[in-house]
């Protein structure tokens, strides 16, 4: 597969630094984003020209170079300090530059079209002020241009190459940019044979220093041999090729994306947040929606619903006068469009404090394998919707179907065989009474029928009927406890369940989206470096 392009490295630069805008300090992206906005200047300038720079301290030649080059005397030449105070250009064909002058900046020019010597059109040629100059504003115009140029000249001096400002200050900091890169020295008319062959051998040293070791060293002079003829070669072939500012622009992303490399250097985790800190996270919100106090009223609520139905029917009455667990929450009507609010309790402190707790944890689990920068987006994610959470879990928890709002079909056989036996018992109570009545007026007495032959059967029907009542009763009561704690455990689940989803969308969701920014920007750094950063 071939490399990306320079135009396919900066649209992948503009994907990572969208992916990063909220999760990254802007300090670390201006550098990113000057570049997307100052390639796209460039490119869409003209592509006839290449921008090559004559950079030296003062008193290196640069100048006099700059004038043998042009033809002419543009750029004031001496030794006094500062020479050059500001840029001076010269244009080789017939192809105007000036909007690309405009975007550099240069008021200073001079166009040339013709001459002797090789064909350069299509150079733009910068003289620009002493990097070492005494004047502040001559050192940041200097390096403003530095920064945009497609093709760098360094112009060294025998007496000065081994300068620590230029080495330190300058060249080591554009060791990505070898490509757009030409050392000259200049003035070797003053060395010997000998003393030329040293002075190379130890400008390389200190350039392999600088991290540009095998880079060439071009010799020059304007008054003597081996005359301009290296350089101009060099400059002639960068302007030939037309790629100096593609190169710029490649070295420069080389050393972007390299300052951004270490912000998604780790392997991101498979999951913004894993079992255990979801089990955990919905733990605690599970107290702080009083999931525990909602499944013990389910089950008071089903007891208390069940012995409505399964109860003696002459004393119902009483179950009827007492409130029902559930509806004195406001609970228990999950069909509703809107449930209304719950009259649950507030979360205690301890609650709060727990899920404060179980927020930080799961954000210090799901960013542990991030950068510093991604761990705080992550946290900040995690407790993004904090205060919704009170709301979120009340509404989660009255939107649960907590499975007591059906009657139970058991509960209805049973409620029939009480009114059953209730039945008989008014029969023999209603017998009994008949009885006492006709004895009262002195009637004959009716003919009762007995029970093995000594029981009445009236009042057997009255005591049969009232002992099968309350043995109903007492063998119910253990299977209605035994299924309401059956209920319970459903609707905790249930309730754990509904929890789940409120972490899910105001807690999960949000890390989810850091992870997923976190991933597109790695893949778009690394899109962004191309083959340029195993440098």
């Amino acid at each position: 597969m071939s490399a990306p392009t320079v135009v396919e490295r900066m649209a992948a630069l503009e994907r990572f630094t969208a992916a990063t805008a909220d999760r990254l300090p802007e300090r670390d992206l201006a550098p990113a984003r000057a570049l997307i906005g100052r390639a796209g200047e460039r490119l869409a300038l003209s592509q006839l020209h290449t921008v090559v720079a004559l950079a030296g301290a003062t008193g290196t030649g640069k100048s006099s170079i700059f004038n043998a080059l042009a033809g002419v005397p543009l750029s004031q030449t001496g030794v006094r300090r500062p020479t050059t105070g500001e840029a001076h250009a010269c244009v080789w064909g017939p192809d105007s530059a000036d909007p690309l002058l405009d975007w550099l900046g240069v008021d200073r020019r001079y166009t040339r079209d013709g001459g002797t010597g090789p064909d350069l059109s299509g150079l733009v040629l910068l003289d620009l002020p002493d990097y070492d100059s005494v004047q502040a504003a001559h050192r940041a115009e200097a390096d403003r241009l530095l920064s945009v140029v497609d093709l760098i000249v360094w112009v060294l001096h025998p007496q000065k190459y081994a300068d620590k400002i230029v080495h330190a200050g300058y060249l080591a900091q554009f060791h990505r940019h070898r490509d757009i890169t030409v050392v000259a020295l200049n003035a070797v008319d003053l060395l010997s044979g000998p003393d030329l062959a040293d002075c190379t051998t130890d400008l390389r040293r200190l350039l392999a220093a600088d991290g540009l070791d095998g880079l060439p060293v071009l010799t020059t002079s304007t008054v003597g041999p081996p005359g301009l003829d290296p350089l101009v070669e060099a400059i002639r072939q960068a302007v030939v090729a037309r790629q100096a500012a593609v190169r710029r622009l490649a070295a420069d992303l080389d050393g972007v994306t390299a300052a951004l490399a270490p912000a998604v250097a780790a392997e991101p985790p498979k999951a913004a947040l894993d079992g255990e800190a979801s089990r955990a996270l919905t733990a605690a919100l599970s107290q702080a929606a009083a999931v525990p106090t909602v499944a013990a009223a389910v089950e008071a609520a089903y007891v208390h619903r069940a012995r409505k139905m399964t109860g003696w029917p002459l004393l119902r009455w009483i179950r009827r006068t007492r409130p029902d667990p559930l509806e004195r929450l406001h609970l228990g009507d999950h069909r509703a469009a809107v449930p209304a609010a719950t009259s649950l309790a507030p979360a205690s402190p301890a609650a709060t404090a727990a899920v404060t707790k179980a927020l930080r944890e799961a954000a210090d689990r799901a960013s542990a394998p991030l950068p510093a920068p991604w761990q705080d987006a992550m946290l900040a994610a995690v407790r993004a919707h904090r205060d919704e959470l009170p709301d979120a879990l009340d509404r989660a928890v009255a939107q649960t179907d907590l499975g007591v709002a059906r009657k139970r079909w058991w509960w209805r056989a049973v409620g029939l065989l009480q009114w059953l036996v209730t039945a008989v018992a008014l029969v023999g109570l209603l017998w009994l009474g008949v009885r006492v009545g006709m004895q009262a007026l002195a009637l004959p007495p009716l003919r009762t029928p007995m029970v093995d032959g000594w029981l009445p059967m009236p009042t057997a029907l009255l005591a049969g009927g009232l002992l099968a009542g309350l043995l109903i009763a007492v063998l119910v009561r253990p299977v209605v406890r035994l299924a309401a704690r059956a209920r319970r455990r459903r609707a905790t689940k249930r309730l754990r369940s509904s929890v789940q989803g409120v972490v899910k969308q105001l807690v999960e969701a949000p890390a989810t989206a850091v992870l997923t920014d976190y991933r597109d920007a790695r893949s778009a750094l690394r899109e962004a470096m191309g083959g340029t950063a195993r440098r």
